[in-house]
């Protein structure tokens, strides 16, 4: 979490210096909701995430300067830099994807675990969005396909409390968001996202049954993101006691503080595994400001399958 943590931050300052370009969504408060995904599945399954995905690459395994490269719109980037910040993608750590579209990923990880099915890999795939997406017709489609079908796949909100600057009270009519999972046959789960130890455990138990039994599942993970939409947004719309409530809250700082209280590591210790992060994190940025920019022809790629 702290390694996702401390990338998010040099992400941010790169893009004041102005070394990122397009948009840039910081996964700061959520950490722990990609580290669990990570402890609670299977080395084959699969990963599709919206397009707040640093975290997920991350934790899934990509290489960290290739992650930074990528932003930086490099050609040592994950996608050779023709991604950029949304657009993640890492096959080879079941990364399938960070999608801009909002909710129009959904069928397409309904694919996947259709895929899965069909072909009997014994995979599961778990795609996530936001609570902005649930009213888009997209999510509505791949999960009403996932409950015919009795795919194994597993829905993840991340509900960080706004949609851009939007409250969840002003864009859904019913605030639980699981509410809607028996319309499609589905259990679901709803918690409050301040252990990873527990959204490990909770992530799990989804998995497990969409991999015995095929069985879709809805999990609405009620989270924060402490920065705001994007780069452009200031979130103005926030009250700082808001802010300072939910901050209370974040896993990052209840881990270390129960490394400290209960697991008796000392301040020292601590501050020497952040100064190891920070070094890999700054090592990172300096190959990807070092790296050459894709040449022109490289639009032309990875356009059809036969390439």
């Amino acid at each position: 979490m702290l390694r996702i943590r401390r990338f998010e931050e040099s992400a941010a300052r790169a893009y004041t210096r102005g070394k990122i370009s397009g948009f840039l969504h910081l996964y700061i408060g959520q950490e722990a909701i990609a580290v669990a995904t990570k402890q609670a599945i299977a080395a084959h399954d699969r990963v599709v995430s919206a397009y707040r995905t640093h975290g997920f690459a991350l934790a899934l395994g990509s290489d960290i300067k290739a992650c930074a490269a990528e932003l930086f719109g490099k050609a040592a980037g994950l996608v050779g830099g023709m991604g950029g910040s949304m657009h993640f993608f890492d096959k080879a750590h079941q990364l399938w994807g960070g999608y801009a579209i909002v909710g129009n990923h959904i069928p397409v990880a309904t694919g996947h675990a259709f895929a899965s099915k069909y072909t009997g890999d014994g995979a599961v795939t778990l795609v996530f969005m936001g609570d902005g997406a649930v009213g888009i017709g997209p999510v509505h489609e791949g999960m009403t396909l996932a409950g015919v079908w009795k795919l194994p796949i597993v829905f993840m909100v991340e509900n960080n409390q706004y949609s851009m600057g939007t409250p969840l009270k002003r864009s859904v009519p019913v605030e639980d968001i699981t509410a809607r999972a028996a319309g499609y046959g589905f259990p679901s789960d709803r918690f409050h996202v301040t252990s990873v130890h527990e959204t490990r455990a909770r992530i799990a138990a989804a998995v497990d049954r969409a991999r015995a039994d095929n069985q879709p599942s809805l999990l609405e993970l009620i989270t924060y993101r402490f920065r705001g939409h994007s780069m452009s947004d200031p979130a103005k719309y926030r009250q700082k006691e808001e802010v300072d409530t939910w901050r209370l809250q974040d896993p990052l700082e209840r881990t270390l503080l129960a490394l400290q209280q209960l697991h008796g590591l000392d301040e020292a210790t601590l501050e020497q595994h952040d100064a190891k992060i920070i070094a890999e994190v700054d090592a990172a940025y300096e190959f990807a400001e070092a790296t050459p920019q894709p040449p022109p022809e490289a639009r032309f790629e990875n356009i059809l399958v036969g390439e």
